[in-house]
């Protein structure tokens, strides 16, 4: 009876080694290697996607997109193609630093479609941005004025979390009111960019563990968004209200 052969893996130095990268217009640098499950053009205006105001926050950092990202132990292995032997133990992506320079390893075939691939690239890089160049004040403001309305639902469960402690009587208020904002922001930049590289529907991002924020006051932040970061040439940013049938 005949078997499948394992997947091949090998360590994140090697795939930097023997991938060649590409730098986009925008300058952000990304790599491909093994096999992915997302169309090489669909990849390439993936990247392209991010307006040169957020990429330029991006320097010394590429990212590598490859089947499975798998953890062994303390150590982290890539493999070349989808292993069901070895996905109990992938991550969706993991940050490494190799010389001078931060290498994000994104594991495709966890994933089930570009959809799913570009908001997992996106995520990563919002909160790369809050990281290196902090929260707009602007977009801050706005939101802290929609906390204090009252709206509904928040943008992930970290702004979830934090933004209750936030609105409570603890003794770290600030602390976490510095929390919300940095992952409200990120996550709106998250979705802008998204919503860059895709028509999306809304409704397509909710989760169960926190009610996602009202379609409304998520339109405000993604203009807010906009007006800080405009989209390159060749994208276009627009939102559009339809009743759900």
């Amino acid at each position: 009876m005949s078997q499948t052969a394992s997947a091949i893996t090998r360590s994140p130095a090697e795939i930097v080694q023997n991938s060649p990268v590409s730098q986009a217009a925008n300058g952000i640098c990304y790599a491909r290697s093994g096999e992915i499950n997302i169309a090489d053009n669909d990849l390439d205006r993936m990247i392209a996607a991010v307006p040169v105001s957020v990429a330029s926050a991006l320097s010394r950092k590429a990212y590598y997109f490859v089947p499975l990202t798998v953890t062994e132990g303390d150590q982290t292995v890539i493999a070349d193609r989808y292993d069901v032997a070895l996905s109990d133990n992938a991550v969706c992506h993991r940050n490494l630093n190799l010389g001078d320079a931060q290498c994000v390893f994104i594991s495709t075939r966890l994933m089930e479609d570009k959809f799913s691939v570009a908001f997992e690239f996106y995520i990563n890089v919002g909160h790369a941005l809050v990281e290196r160049a902090g929260v707009s004040q602007n977009f801050a403001d706005l939101a802290w004025q929609q906390v204090e309305s009252g709206v509904r639902g928040e943008t992930s469960l970290d702004a979830w979390e934090s933004r209750k402690f936030a609105t409570g009587n603890g003794p770290d208020v600030e602390k976490y009111k510095n929390d919300y904002f940095a992952a409200s922001f990120a996550d709106a930049i998250s979705i802008y960019l998204l919503s860059l590289f895709l028509d999306i529907d809304y409704y397509d991002l909710r989760e169960r563990d926190y009610p996602l924020l009202a379609p409304a006051p998520m339109a405000e932040r993604l203009r807010k968004i906009a007006e800080i970061f405009p989209p390159n040439p060749g994208f276009e940013f627009n939102i559009f209200y339809r009743r759900r049938s």
